[in-house]
């Protein structure tokens, strides 16, 4: 189902059209600019115990919030009662009485997005039919058969919902779209092993790949060596990338943080401070988080953060666009619909100059531990190595036992030796496999 083709759900009255127009009205009349963002949605989750299916859990979501503005001063209040919509909408204007007035040039207007339509709904899934997961499921534990790890635990999951975003300036958009997901924990001894896959569409979900390699994993890091403290060369898995990119870079790309001079990147727009092989760009367009328009009703469109190494831009809302004299780059989300929106991103893609970086040995890292404690400023960090092991040709051979990673996230993107041809998509975020040279690693 196409996202241009849903919108007329809300205007036949359905989704909560009603409650909405209702709070629209309220807020305008006491003099308010009003905001209503609006989440429904269904699902369906069963979780592995061993190889049986140990809970099988359905859930239904009805959530909102209100945002209201007046002279400045911002309020936002949430609820998952209909009923009390009127009590949301009181608490929101209650709450700006308390806030502190701030520059602001007022709510999205209706616009025209930069393309006409999404592909994020799958028929497959709107059903969230539990044998449907059960399938997934039975396929995930069918491929890690015989594969010598014991299983932990796992899921499986199918998911449909619709958000709305309106205001009393006329915007109302709405969007449907469906998800499904996948995850194995295994174990071999004292060697564990995770993978996972989730997709809008079943059709491009692959519980085989994921029962296969989560009990690999665990196996081949059985019985891993020591590695001896010192600088060697390192691939990093696309998921060890994305793991540093969200804890520091990302941070590092928000107008706020930047204004507010908790940003590495301060004062350096248009410097190039990454490698020249290097870009990163936020494509909304594609993978699970697509949409037409962000949180607040502004039209999404590709950000170009990181083009050649360069800096180019940096992500705004619209309370921070207007505060700091920019433009809101429609990056505006929100976690559900509790609180206020933030800035975010939609669809974060690594890219570059790509070529083949396994010949030549080097430690390979399958993902990291601790990239949350990260400097989001300076970007120094210390994390452990996760089913690490040497990879030499392409091929990953004697496991490393244990072994910590040291380094500044910027000055690596500022020295990157390869990066690979091969990208893995997580839904959020399209990311390749990331070389190296002289990395600091703690071994024994």
């Amino acid at each position: 189902m196409m996202a241009d083709a849903i919108g007329n759900k809300i205007a036949n009255g359905d989704d909560g059209s009603e409650i909405i127009d209702r709070i629209l009205n309220a807020g305008r009349k006491l003099g308010y600019e009003t905001e209503v963002y609006f989440v429904t949605g269904k699902g369906i989750n069963l979780e592995l115990k061993g190889k049986l299916i140990g809970e099988a859990c359905g859930s239904e979501t009805w959530a909102m919030g209100v945002r209201v503005i007046k002279d400045g001063r911002i309020g936002c209040s949430s609820t998952n009662s209909p009923s009390r919509w009127e009590d949301c909408l009181n608490s929101a204007i209650a709450g700006s009485k308390f806030s502190d007035m701030q520059e602001w040039g007022g709510m999205a207007k209706p616009s025209k997005p930069a393309v006409s339509s999404l592909n994020v709904f799958d028929k497959n899934i709107a059903d969230c039919d539990i044998a449907t997961a059960k399938e997934l499921i039975e396929r995930m534990l069918s491929a890690a058969e015989g594969k010598g790890a014991e299983i932990a635990g796992g899921s499986g999951s199918l998911s449909v919902g619709t958000t709305t975003v309106a205001n009393t300036e006329g915007v109302c958009y709405s969007l449907e779209k469906t998800g499904c997901g996948v995850s194995m924990e295994t174990i071999d001894g004292t060697s564990t092993g995770y993978e996972f896959d989730s997709s809008g569409f079943l059709k491009d979900l692959d519980p085989e790949r994921v029962g296969r390699e989560a009990c690999e994993m665990a196996v081949f890091s059985k019985n891993g060596g020591d590695i001896a403290t010192g600088k060697y060369d390192v691939i990093l898995s696309p998921l060890s990338v994305c793991q540093l990119l969200s804890a520091v870079v990302i941070p590092s790309l928000s107008g706020r943080n930047v204004h507010s001079k908790r940003s590495y990147l301060e004062g350096k727009l248009g410097e190039c401070v990454f490698d020249e092989k290097l870009s990163l760009y936020d494509n909304p367009f594609e993978g699970e988080s697509a949409r037409l328009y962000d949180a607040e009703g502004v039209p999404t469109k590709r950000i170009d953060f990181v083009k050649d190494g360069v800096v180019e831009a940096f992500a705004y809302d619209l309370r921070t666009a207007y505060r700091y004299g920019e433009k809101s780059t429609g990056s505006a989300v929100r976690a559900g619909a509790g609180g206020a929106p933030v800035i975010g991103t939609h669809n974060i893609c690594l890219d570059g100059k790509r070529e083949n970086i396994f010949d030549e040995k080097a430690v390979f890292a399958t993902g990291i531990v601790g990239a949350h404690t990260a400097n989001g400023v300076t970007g120094d960090f210390s994390v452990e190595l996760s089913n690490a092991s040497w990879m030499n040709a392409g091929v990953k051979e004697n496991p490393i036992k244990s072994a910590m990673l040291s380094g500044n996230i910027f000055d690596m993107l500022k020295n990157l030796s390869g990066i690979s041809k091969e990208s893995r998509d997580f839904g959020s975020g399209v990311i390749p496999y990331l070389r190296f040279s002289e990395l600091s690693v703690i071994g024994r």
